[in-house]
């Protein structure tokens, strides 16, 4: 009879020991993980935010420049597609980019209209906007520092055995286009100068 017990008391050890290794990491992956998709949620709440200015700021572009209908088809489809890319991150920012391209390019067609500069209404909307595009890229930012943590934390040893043991994938980085990123800024500072240098 003691033959097995010492066996068992051994294989008893053994299932302690790699418990004791492993379930501490399995939870800290799983917070990590947890962390990444409260982050994801972030930029969807911050482009949700912006995406309701969207159509007031088309309306007051509209109301002096009607016949400039290519942005605003071009400023529908990307907001539809960005409505749609929920779930996939890589698609997420392929649909922000599209639609901060769309963006520029309007306040790049609100300059050859004074009175639409000169609105109060068309003001406040483009600076709602520049908050909205400085809040996406802060909440752009903290997602790619938890996706930074993640990624490390399921690719070092020992937690790339346990991440491969229970599938905690690595995650995408919410990448942007540069020259997406920084035209908005541009454009509502010009904006704000040429109006300012005009008058």
């Amino acid at each position: 009879m003691k033959k097995f017990l010492i066996p068992i008391g051994v294989l008893i050890a053994v299932i302690v020991i790699i418990a004791i290794m492993i379930v501490p990491r399995y939870n800290s992956l799983v917070n990590l993980d947890e962390e990444v998709n409260q982050k994801e949620s972030q930029i969807e709440t911050q482009l949700q935010r912006r995406g309701d200015l969207i159509p007031n700021l088309v309306s007051t572009v509209q109301g002096y420049a009607s016949h400039e209908e290519e942005i605003f088809t071009d400023i529908a489809d990307a907001r539809s597609r960005l409505a749609g890319a929920s779930g996939d991150v890589e698609e997420l920012a392929e649909a922000n980019n599209e639609m901060t391209s769309a963006l520029s390019r309007l306040l790049a067609i609100s300059e050859n209209y004074p009175d639409l500069q000169a609105s109060e209404q068309f003001t406040g909307l483009r600076d709602e906007l520049a908050g909205a595009e400085n809040r996406i890229a802060v909440a752009r930012q903290d997602y790619n520092t938890a996706v930074q943590e993640y990624n490390r934390n399921t690719r070092t040893f020992p937690g790339n055995i346990i991440a491969g043991i229970f599938n905690f994938d690595e995650k995408a980085y919410f990448e942007a286009d540069e020259s997406a990123q920084d035209v908005p800024d541009v454009e509502f500072n010009t904006n704000q100068d040429d109006t300012d240098g005009g008058e």
